[in-house]
């Protein structure tokens, strides 16, 4: 009997991310993985233990933890470059070596290194690494963003990958050696996208601000215009959903002591960290975004036009790409750090029900259209697979 061709393999992939907390990035590399399903095989490389490993174990992904040691992991994006980093260089090559060594055992046809930590790393390695590399870029690289020395190393650094994807269009202008950069939005889960717009609830006004709290998501903005909205509808409520992270807790003692100078502390509430928030975002008679710089995406104003609740959010970025360039069609524009702005902004929302639930019905509509994660699967696969077709035949293996 004839022997019959062998089906071809699933492309085999490495996922390297620096860190293992839920952050924006990391759930939205959750969601990527599990449209892309069993089409491709996944092995994720993590620089440490914690809640984005034991996610994605129960999900049946084959994940490998290299630990960085702690200080080096420690190092924030704004001292990447720095003096700071440079001290830690031993360690980091130390680990970089092994790192190396890894990703070649696991015989992988990518390495696809999804954190800026991991960008850099993965591109220093690529002459170790012996494999075609791409970049998922989730940050601005623009000196708004990131310090000047780390943005001319990151632009110099990412001519090395074979594709690199851009999680916004705003993101994709900063890298400006590389004008092929492929843009894919952190696409939406089903799950996360309502049949239809929430029912507007009833009672009284509660507006919240979603996200991990820090200077850059800037809550301080979101308390001082409470104050202002309190003044003119003192039956509203706000709600802080949301825990510091990565460094931020002194900042979240000066957002809590501002909420008490201010005398609203019956008014605003705090919840912590919330592993789903949905349920509090259907609850929220407007949800309000407030970064007090441009966002590369911006997930959570498309995570609460997808319940269909409306959205006031501040302007710049991959922001704007939301809101249709710049159009108020589908919520409220409202220029970052200004409290009266983003208070004028709220209080005509309450004011009128009947305008905000059309704009935010126009908002699930755009939503549902142009952000499901099978569209930022497909595209990412298509990258895989790009990278991979580019590699020479003495590398791949049979």
């Amino acid at each position: 009997m004839e022997d019959r061709p062998r089906p071809p393999r699933p492309l085999h992939v490495a996922v390297v991310d620096h860190t293992a907390q839920l952050g924006g990035a990391e759930l939205a590399l959750v969601r990527l993985l599990e449209a892309i399903g069993d089409t491709v095989r996944v092995t994720v490389v993590l620089f440490e233990e914690g809640p984005l490993a034991d996610r994605l174990r129960n999900s049946g992904r084959d994940v490998r933890v290299l630990a960085l040691p702690t200080s080096v992991n420690a190092i924030r994006r704004d001292e990447l470059g720095s003096s700071t980093a440079l001290r830690s260089i031993g360690r980091i090559a130390r680990h970089g070596f092994r790192l190396a060594r890894l990703i070649r055992s696991l015989e992988v046809d990518v390495v696809h290194a999804t954190s800026l930590k991991a960008n850099l790393l993965t591109a220093a390695l690529r002459p170790l690494i012996r494999r075609p590399l791409v970049w998922h870029v989730h940050d601005r690289i623009a000196p708004d963003y990131l310090p000047a020395r780390t943005v001319k190393l990151v632009r110099r650094l990412a001519r090395v990958p074979r594709v690199v994807v851009a999680n916004s269009a705003a993101t994709a202008a900063t890298l400006s050696s590389r004008p092929d950069a492929i843009v894919a939005a952190p696409g939406l889960s089903p799950e996360q996208i309502r049949d239809s717009p929430r029912p507007r609830p009833s009672g009284p006004a509660t507006i919240g601000v979603v996200g991990r709290i820090s200077e850059t998501k800037d809550q301080l903005t979101f308390v001082r215009a409470a104050a202002q909205v309190r003044d003119r509808n003192g039956a509203a409520s706000f709600v802080v959903i949301g825990a510091p992270a990565f460094g931020a807790d002194a900042y979240a003692e000066v957002v809590a002591s501002e909420v008490s100078r201010l005398g609203l502390d019956e008014v605003v509430h705090f919840t912590g960290f919330v592993d789903d928030p949905t349920r509090l975002v259907d609850e929220l008679t407007v949800a309000v975004h407030t970064a007090a710089v441009p966002e590369p995406f911006g997930q959570v104003v498309t995570e609460a036009m997808a319940r269909g609740v409306p959205v006031i959010a501040t302007s710049g970025g991959g922001v704007n790409e939301i809101f249709e360039h710049g159009s108020n069609s589908v919520g409220w524009l409202v220029p970052p750090a200004s409290p009266d702005q983003l208070a004028s902004a709220i209080v005509a929302a309450l004011a009128d029900p009947t305008e905000a639930e059309r704009r935010a019905a126009r908002g699930w509509e755009m939503v549902r259209a142009r952000y499901p994660v099978s569209r930022t699967a497909e595209l990412v696969r298509q990258a895989w697979s790009s990278a991979a077709a580019s590699q020479r035949p003495a590398r791949r293996r049979s």
